[in-house]
C-alpha cells in the first residue's frame, strides 16, 4: 500500500506520497487506513534525551492492541491497549518531543504520539512521511471512538452516500438498463467531475483494472466505474482533513461543518444555516442536500471553489481610504509604456498602453518628439524604436483611462517638441480628452495633494510648467531627456553623474503649460532643499540607480520627503532589454511612482501585479501608517523589528499541488514532471526569505508534500508572499507556475492557491492546497523549544522607549506615559505566556486559537462513565472551568493554565 513503511531496505533512499506511483493504491476511507496499520509500518519512536529506535508497529487482526518490535520488553508488554489510550495527538506537541535534542530535525507534519494509560503517558512517533502518519491518526481514532466494532461500523455505513449517487449516475448513462456502459461515456462523466484529470490517464486506469481481471473489452461496469472515481477521484489529504473534524464518520454534518469554518477557516458567526447554504451549494448528492451531509466530494468541490481562495475577496474590491493626500499612496506606474519589446530596436504600438490601463495602472508615459505632417509622434528619442502617432495614444488613453479603475491616471509627459507641434498637443488633448483634464490650479494654502477620491476620471499631466512670472506666450525650462541617459557615463560609484551632463534648456509654450496642474516635474537637488522649498504640488523624477543610492545612504529621509511630495523611479538606461528593478526596494523607501516595463514578465511583475491586487486592483495602494504619519519614524533599511509595529509569524504549510502542467518549451522528459515548492517572502530586508519543499519525482497530477515553514514578517503591511512551482530538472530547473500575494490578503486556514503562467494568465486547473496560520510574534530567544513563539521573562523584555525632543513640555508629558506602556507590555507579555501554556497542555502547537484548544481538550472533560470531570461555568463573564471531584494530574493543569489566560 505504501512504500515508505515496509520492512525491506532500499538502495536508494526515497520520499513516496500516495500519489507518486501509477500503481499505487490511495488511501480514500477509514478501512484503508485500518489495513495499512494490520500489514504494518516502520515508524521512529523518540523518547527523552534524544533517544530514536526505529520500531516496525502494526495492529493485531483482532483490533485490540498497537504492537511493534523488535523490543527487549517481553512480547506480551510491548504493546498498547486500544481501550488505553485516551487521545492521538498530530506534531511535536508533547513534554518529550518538546524537550528533545533533535526537535529541529523532526517534521512536524509526520510526528504524533499516542496518549494512553490513566496517567497519560505518551508514546512519541515520527513515520517517514505525513501520508503515513495521517493513516495512523486516523485509523487510531476510529478505533478509540468504535473499538472492535469499526469494521462492522465502517463497512455499514461505507460511502453509502457516496455509493447510491455514483450508482445513480451510472443508472443516467445505462439508459438500457444493460449493467455496462461504453468506456468513453464513463471516462467522460468522471473528466466532466474532476476537470483536472487528464483523459488518458482515466482511460489508463480503467484499463488496468480490466487488465487484472483479465477482461476483454472496454464496456465498463457500474463495479467498475465507482472503483475507479473512488481511486482517482479521492484526495487523501482532504479524506484526511474531513475525518479529523467529523468525529470519525465519512461525511460532515452542519455541526461538523460549523466546527470546521470556525475553528480552521477563521469564520465568524457561523450557524447552521451557513452550513446548510454550503452543503445544497457543493454536495453533488441530493441524500447529502437532503440531510445536511457533506461527502467527501462535496467538501472537495468545496474547498477548490473561489470561496476557499488563499485570497481575501473583500480586497477585490476598493477597501482602503482613498481620501488620504495622493502622495499617501503607491502608484501602479508604467515606465515607457509604448515599448512593447527592449529600449532601443523594440517596435512603438498602443497596444502597451491599451494592456497597461486594463491591469489597472494609473502612471503612463508619453515621450513625444516632432513628427511629419505637423503630427507630434511617440518614441525613445536617440535610439532605434518606432513611432506611433500621438493623437491615436490621446485617443486609446481616452477609451481606456478609467475601465479598470476609476481613480486619477496621471500622463508622464516628456515633451521634446517644438512651440507649433506643442500647440498641436494641446490641441489634441482638449480636443479628445476635454473636462477629464485636471487643470485647476493648486492651493497654496495647503500643504498636501489632493486625494484620489476627489479626483475620480480626472487625467493629471506631470510636465515641466512655465514660472508664474513669465507673462509671454512661451519660455524655456530645462529639458527632462530620459533616452538621453543611454549615453551617460557611470561614475566610478555606479551613480550616473547626472549633474556632469550640461543641461538643456527648451522652449514650452504657455497653453501646454496651463494643462499641468498638480504635477510639476521639478529637478531634485537634494532632501534639506527639498525639505525648505519644494512645493507640494513640484514632482521629481529619479533614476534608479540614484533612488538606490538614496535609499542605502539616507533611507530615513527619503521616507520623510514621500510623506508629503511624489516621487517617480524609472528604470536605469542600462536595461536596454527592458528588464525590470525590483519595485521592494523603492516602495520600502515610500516612492509612489515606481515605473515597471510592463512588457517584461517575471519576478519583478509578479511582485508589481500582486502588490496591486490589494485594494480592488485600482492602481492605489495606501502606504503603511508608518510611513504617512508626520512624527513616526522609519527606516527602510531596518534589519530588525519596527518599532510601533507588532511583528506577525506566519505558518505555512505545503500540503499538495494538484494538475501542474509540463513547463512550455520542455520536452526532455516527455510528459514527467518533477515538481517542488517554493515559499518566498519579499518586503523590508528584515523580511525577505525564502523556503523550498523536496522534490516529489514523476508527479505533477497530485503530488503531496506535506512541509511546513515559519517566517516572521516585521513589517506586515509591506510584505508579500509568492509561491513558486519548479520542475526539478539536471539541465536546469523550469518554471512551473507561481502566485503572489500580499501578506494582508492572505485568508487563514485550508485555502487553494490559483497558479499563473509566467506571462500572468490562470494555469487551468493547476493550484497548491496549502494551510496558513498567523500568530503574534511574542519574545524571542532561539526558535528550538516552541517554534519563534517562546516565553520571555521579565529580565529579557523589550520595552518602548522615547526619543527625548529636547522642547521641555512635549518631553514631560510623554515621560509620563513611559510606566502606563511598560505596564500594558507586561499585560500582553503575560498573556501570550499564559496563552502558550495552555497551548501545550492541550497538545497543540503555537499556531493553534483558542477555538482548536478548547476542541482539543474537550474529549478529556468526562470520565469513563460519561459523568463530567470538569464544568464549564458561562454566567461570568469569561467562561471558567470548575472541577467536579478527583481528577487526573494532567487535568488539573489545564484547568490551572486556564485560569491563567
Amino acid at each position: 500500500l505504501c512504500q515508505d513503511g515496509t520492512k525491506q531496505k532500499r538502495e536508494r533512499k526515497k520520499t513516496v506520497s500516495f500519489s507518486s506511483m501509477p500503481t499505487e493504491k490511495k488511501i480514500s476511507s477509514a478501512s484503508d487506513c485500518i489495513n495499512a496499520m494490520v500489514e504494518g509500518s516502520e515508524l521512529k519512536k523518540i523518547r527523552s534525551n534524544s533517544r530514536v529506535y526505529h520500531r516496525y508497529f502494526l495492529l493485531d487482526a483482532d483490533m485490540q492492541s498497537l504492537r511493534w518490535e523488535p523490543s527487549k520488553k517481553d512480547s506480551e508488554k510491548a504493546k498498547i491497549d486500544i481501550k488505553s489510550i485516551k487521545e492521538v495527538r498530530t506534531g511535536k506537541n508533547t513534554d518529550i518531543f518538546r524537550s528533545n535534542g533533535i526537535y529541529d530535525q523532526i517534521s512536524e507534519d509526520s510526528a504524533f504520539s499516542i496518549i494512553y494509560g490513566e496517567n497519560y503517558e505518551s508514546l512519541d512517533l515520527v513515520a517517514n512521511s505525513a501520508d503515513v502518519a495521517n493513516i495512523w491518526v486516523t485509523g487510531l481514532r476510529y478505533l478509540i471512538s468504535y473499538g472492535k466494532h469499526t469494521l462492522d461500523m465502517i463497512e455499514s455505513n461505507q460511502d453509502n452516500m457516496r455509493t447510491s449517487w455514483l450508482s445513480e449516475k451510472f443508472s443516467e448513462s445505462d439508459v438500457d438498463n444493460l449493467g455496462h456502459i461504453p468506456l468513453c461515456s464513463a471516462v467522460q462523466f468522471i473528466k466532466d467531475l474532476n476537470p483536472g484529470l487528464k483523459t488518458n490517464k482515466i482511460e489508463l486506469k480503467f484499463k488496468e483494472l480490466h487488465r487484472s481481471k483479465e477482461k476483454t473489452g472496454t464496456e465498463v461496469t457500474k463495479e467498475e466505474f465507482i472503483e475507479v472515481f473512488h481511486e482517482l477521484c479521492t484526495r487523501p489529504e482532504i479524506y484526511f482533513l474531513l475525518v479529523q473534524f467529523s468525529s470519525n464518520k465519512e461525511f460532515l454534518d452542519t455541526k461538523d461543518l460549523m466546527m470546521f469554518l470556525e475553528a480552521e477557516q477563521g469564520m465568524a458567526l457561523v450557524t447552521e444555516e451557513i452550513s446548510l447554504e454550503i452543503i445544497r451549494k457543493y454536495e453533488p448528492a441530493k441524500e447529502g442536500q437532503e440531510k445536511g451531509c457533506l461527502s467527501i466530494d462535496g467538501f472537495t468541490k468545496y474547498l477548490t471553489s473561489p470561496d476557499c481562495h488563499i485570497f481575501d475577496p473583500e480586497h477585490k474590491k476598493v477597501c482602503q481610504d482613498m481620501k488620504q493626500p495622493l502622495s499617501h499612496y503607491f502608484i501602479n506606474s508604467s515606465h515607457n509604456t509604448y515599448l512593447i519589446e527592449d529600449q532601443f530596436r523594440g517596435p512603438s504600438d498602443i497596444t502597451g498602453y491599451i494592456r497597461a490601463l486594463k491591469m489597472g495602472c494609473r502612471s503612463v508615459e508619453l515621450d513625444v518628439w516632432d513628427g511629419p505632417d505637423n503630427e507630434p509622434v511617440i518614441y525613445t528619442g536617440h535610439t532605434m524604436t518606432s513611432q506611433i502617432v500621438f493623437r491615436s495614444v490621446i485617443d486609446i488613453i481616452n477609451k481606456y483611462a478609467f475601465l479598470a479603475s476609476e481613480y486619477p491616471l496621471i500622463l508622464c509627459l516628456e515633451n521634446h517638441c517644438s512651440i507649433k507641434q506643442q500647440k498641436v498637443m494641446v490641441q489634441h488633448m482638449k480636443k479628445i480628452l476635454a473636462d477629464k483634464l485636471h487643470t485647476q490650479s493648486p492651493n497654496i494654502e495647503e500643504s498636501y495633494l489632493p486625494s484620489p477620491e476627489s479626483l475620480k476620471g480626472k487625467i493629471l499631466i506631470k510636465a515641466k510648467k512655465l514660472s508664474s512670472n513669465c507673462s509671454g506666450l512661451e519660455g524655456d525650462v530645462t529639458d527632462e531627456d530620459e533616452g538621453a541617459e543611454m549615453s551617460q557615463r557611470v561614475g566610478k560609484e555606479g551613480v550616473e553623474q547626472q549633474n556632469s551632463v550640461t543641461v538643456k534648456r527648451f522652449q514650452l509654450c504657455k497653453e501646454l503649460s496651463e494643462l499641468v496642474s498638480i504635477c510639476k516635474s521639478v529637478q531634485f537637488k537634494e532632501f534639506q532643499v527639498s525639505f525648505q522649498l519644494q512645493k507640494y504640488w513640484e514632482v521629481c523624477s529619479f533614476n534608479e540607480v540614484l533612488a538606490s543610492k538614496y535609499a542605502n545612504e539616507n533611507p530615513g529621509d527619503f521616507v520623510n520627503y514621500n510623506k508629503r511630495f511624489l516621487a517617480r523611479v524609472f528604470p536605469s538606461p542600462m536595461r536596454i532589454d527592458s528588464s525590470n528593478m525590483n519595485p521592494q526596494d523603492f516602495w520600502k523607501c515610500g516612492c509612489q511612482i515606481v515605473a515597471m516595463n510592463f512588457q517584461t514578465p517575471g519576478l519583478m511583475m509578479d511582485l508589481n501585479i500582486g502588490w496591486f491586487r490589494q485594494n480592488g486592483n485600482c492602481g492605489y495602494v495606501l502606504r503603511p501608517a508608518i510611513m504617512r504619519e508626520e512624527v513616526s519614524f522609519f527606516s527602510a533599511n531596518t534589519k530588525d523589528t519596527v518599532p510601533g509595529v507588532s511583528p506577525q509569524l506566519l505558518h505555512i504549510k505545503i500540503i499538495s499541488g494538484q494538475n501542474f502542467p509540463k513547463p512550455k518549451g520542455s520536452g526532455a522528459k516527455g510528459d514527467v514532471v518533477d515538481p517542488y515548492v517554493y515559499v518566498e517572502i519579499h518586503g523590508i530586508p528584515a523580511d525577505c526569505a525564502e523556503q523550498r519543499t523536496k522534490t516529489m519525482h514523476q508527479n505533477g497530477d497530485n503530488p503531496i508534500f506535506d512541509e511546513s515553514f515559519e517566517f516572521q514578517i516585521n513589517l506586515p503591511e509591506l510584505a508579500m508572499v509568492r509561491f513558486v512551482v519548479l520542475d526539478d530538472d539536471y539541465i536546469g530547473d523550469e518554471f512551473i507556475g507561481q502566485y503572489t500575494i500580499p501578506f494582508e490578503c492572505l485568508q487563514t486556514g485550508y485555502r487553494h492557491v490559483p497558479l499563473q503562467s509566467l506571462t500572468g494568465e490562470m494555469l487551468t486547473h493547476a493550484s497548491l492546497f496549502v494551510h496558513v496560520a498567523i500568530t503574534n510574534r511574542r519574545g524571542g530567544g532561539k526558535p528550538h523549544k516552541r517554534g519563534l513563539s517562546v516565553r520571555k521573562g521579565k529580565k529579557s523584555r523589550e520595552y518602548a522607549s522615547m526619543r527625548t525632543l529636547w522642547i521641555k513640555t512635549v518631553d514631560e508629558v510623554f515621560k509620563n506615559a513611559l510606566q502606563p506602556i511598560r505596564d500594558a507590555t507586561d499585560l500582553r507579555e503575560n498573556m501570550q505566556n499564559a496563552v502558550v501554556s495552555f497551548k501545550e497542555l492541550c497538545g497543540l502547537s503555537p499556531v493553534a486559537n483558542l477555538m482548536q484548544c478548547i476542541l482539543a481538550v474537550s474529549t478529556r472533560l468526562v470520565g469513563p462513565d460519561n459523568a463530567p470531570l470538569v464544568v464549564l461555568n458561562l454566567t461570568d463573564q469569561y467562561p471558567t472551568m470548575e472541577l467536579q471531584g478527583i481528577v487526573p494530574e494532567v487535568l488539573k493543569k489545564i484547568v490551572t493554565a486556564y485560569d491563567m489566560v
